[in-house]
């Protein structure tokens, strides 16, 4: 999306916010990212204090980044808005009548993404489109 640049990912994500708080233009891709902190009111006081900018988010101590959590909500978007992979749109329009909600369908496509994405870097490959694909089709049967 912006490189493999951390800090200059993150700081992305903080002007954006400080940006749209602000009520300055936004283009087309700040608007998504500042529409996405929007959804999450529980990164809005992190992404207000600069001191959070290198800070590490650990699994293993049982912590969320919250950066990598609204990434996946902008490849999410990218992804519809292009429906690729071919199908990725339907499914997730059939997801948000299942789950009564937008945001509610991304954090279920999340779990297919992240499994794709791991899978692609265990193997040191490109994701398999057509197995994330069939992931989140197969949840709309549950």
């Amino acid at each position: 999306m912006f490189g493999n640049d951390r800090t200059q990912l993150r700081k992305l994500f903080f002007d954006c916010w400080r940006l749209h708080q602000q009520g300055a233009p936004l283009d087309a891709m700040q608007q998504t990212i500042a529409q996405i902190i929007g959804m999450h009111p529980e990164y809005h006081a992190l992404l207000e204090n600069p001191d959070n900018l290198d800070k590490d988010y650990l699994p293993e101590e049982g912590e969320t980044n919250p950066f990598l959590h609204m990434s996946m909500h902008i490849a999410l978007h990218e992804q519809i808005g292009a429906d690729r992979p071919t199908g990725i749109s339907k499914a997730y329009q059939q997801l948000c009548e299942q789950t009564g909600a937008a945001h509610e369908a991304e954090h279920a496509m999340m779990e297919c993404l992240g499994e794709a994405l791991w899978k692609a870097q265990r193997e040191n490959r490109m994701p398999d489109e057509a197995a994330y694909l069939d992931c989140v089709i197969k949840m709309l049967r549950i």
